[in-house]
């Protein structure tokens, strides 16, 4: 089965407002790039939301998330925030789970931010990524 087959696959081109939102479920792979201020957050992330939850409802492969994010308003953080506590409970059942978290070596909100999202996060292997580079 390729990620195109699975009902769950995301692929959402970035835009000048919303990432780049990749989803492959066969491999266990979730990464997001670019920058988040979606006029209607609730909308955009609704779905990846939606296929996220399902995806860990059931037994699976591990999971290896990459965050490249430039720049995310209060509303993209709330989804974050969702999705990272999705994965901590996932990762507390058993489910192993990496967050790659990226950023450029020079921005250090960014690495805040990740440092922030990391402290709540017992289960789940979070690393800085101190690269700037998108990720995959």
């Amino acid at each position: 089965m390729t990620a195109s087959d699975s009902p769950l696959a995301i692929e959402i081109a970035a835009t000048d407002r919303s990432p780049a939102v990749r989803f492959d479920p066969v491999a266990g792979r979730f990464s997001m790039a670019g920058e988040s201020y979606p006029e209607d957050a609730a909308a955009f992330y609704g779905p990846i939301l939606y296929a996220l939850r399902s995806f860990l409802a059931e037994d699976g492969p591990s999971v290896t998330v990459d965050i490249s994010l430039i720049y995310f308003n209060s509303s993209s953080a709330k989804a974050l925030m969702n999705i990272f506590q999705m994965l901590e409970e996932s990762a507390a059942d058993g489910r192993t789970v990496t967050v790659n978290w990226h950023f450029a070596p020079d921005d250090e909100t960014m690495e805040e931010f990740g440092e922030d999202f990391a402290s709540d996060l017992e289960h789940i292997d979070f690393i800085m990524c101190a690269d700037g580079d998108g990720g995959d």
